[in-house]
């Protein structure tokens, strides 16, 4: 991790990654490209920067910063960001949900994938498993840190406050999570499918230390990762709450729940590749 990061070249990564996430899910003719498209800066922000992690893999994962992807049904910039950063081959997101590839709609384990630890997609559950893993690294008197990704949409899901309510009460300080609040699911509006109100106040009211942030600025959220990590092993477990716009980057998808899971045809695939900077090639 650099202490201080060259802002331009996380933009630069950032666009690849994005061209990535359409070219794959245009191939693919499936996928979820809103979601992806929205987190992308978040995501290259932790793993280019921020996190302590072995792009070897490291299966034992001994003082390495872990992340579990909750919302696994943005897999396309979770697999773009973990091939651009040296966990496989790049060539292989040509293989976004072909028969028998790694690179599944959601990820699993089984196919042996570096970087994947559990199978995500079943909303709701990677919180949980997130405060497993920062347990168990308490316990091992291991000093690193583990950090989540969920969506706002996922936060109707009733497990995830049953274990906001236990990281809280067991003070697990090692946690940074984060929610895509991008105020769209599949459905339309999370406002109009089930309005979940105040989100900041009901964090803090479960016992969270709660950071907000411009999720789509590359500045803010290093800069507020960077804060949540100097506010963790204070007894409290830390949640950033990521303002984004669903399909950011790419302006006829941005802040509609059209794109939630929605393949671009063709033209769609060019107009956006023509807004999006390849910088690091494509696969």
């Amino acid at each position: 991790m650099d202490k201080y990061p060259d802002i331009e070249k996380l933009k630069s990564i950032a666009s690849q990654v994005r061209r990535d996430i359409v070219r794959m899910v245009h191939g693919a003719q499936s996928g979820h490209p809103g979601g992806s498209l929205g987190c992308t800066d978040y995501l290259v922000a932790l793993y280019f920067h921020i996190m302590n992690h072995d792009k070897g893999f490291n299966p034992d994962a001994q003082d390495e910063d872990l992340f579990f992807l909750s919302n696994g049904h943005i897999s396309p910039v979770f697999y773009s960001v973990l091939a651009r950063s040296g966990y496989f081959d790049v060539k292989e997101l040509a293989t976004f949900r072909k028969l028998n590839a790694r690179l599944q709609g959601h990820p699993a384990t089984e196919e042996g994938l570096p970087g994947i630890r559990i199978a995500s997609g079943s909303l709701g559950q990677g919180l949980s498993v997130s405060i497993g893993a920062a347990l168990t690294k308490k316990i091992n008197g291991d000093k690193s840190t583990v950090f989540t990704l969920m969506g706002d949409g996922e936060l109707q899901e009733g497990q995830i406050w049953e274990a906001a309510m236990f990281a809280a009460s067991n003070k697990v300080d090692n946690l940074i999570a984060a929610v895509d609040f991008n105020g769209q699911q599949i459905d339309g509006p999370t406002s109009e499918v089930n309005d979940m109100g105040d989100l900041k106040a009901k964090w803090e009211a479960f016992g969270w230390t709660v950071i907000e942030a411009n999720g789509n600025e590359m500045e803010d959220i290093v800069s507020n990762l960077k804060l949540a990590k100097s506010l963790s092993k204070k007894e409290k477990p830390i949640l950033i709450l990521m303002k984004t716009e669903m399909g950011a980057g790419v302006d006829f998808m941005e802040g509609t729940h059209k794109w939630h899971g929605i393949a671009p045809n063709d033209e769609d695939l060019q107009n956006a590749l023509g807004q999006l900077e390849e910088t690091l090639g494509d696969y």
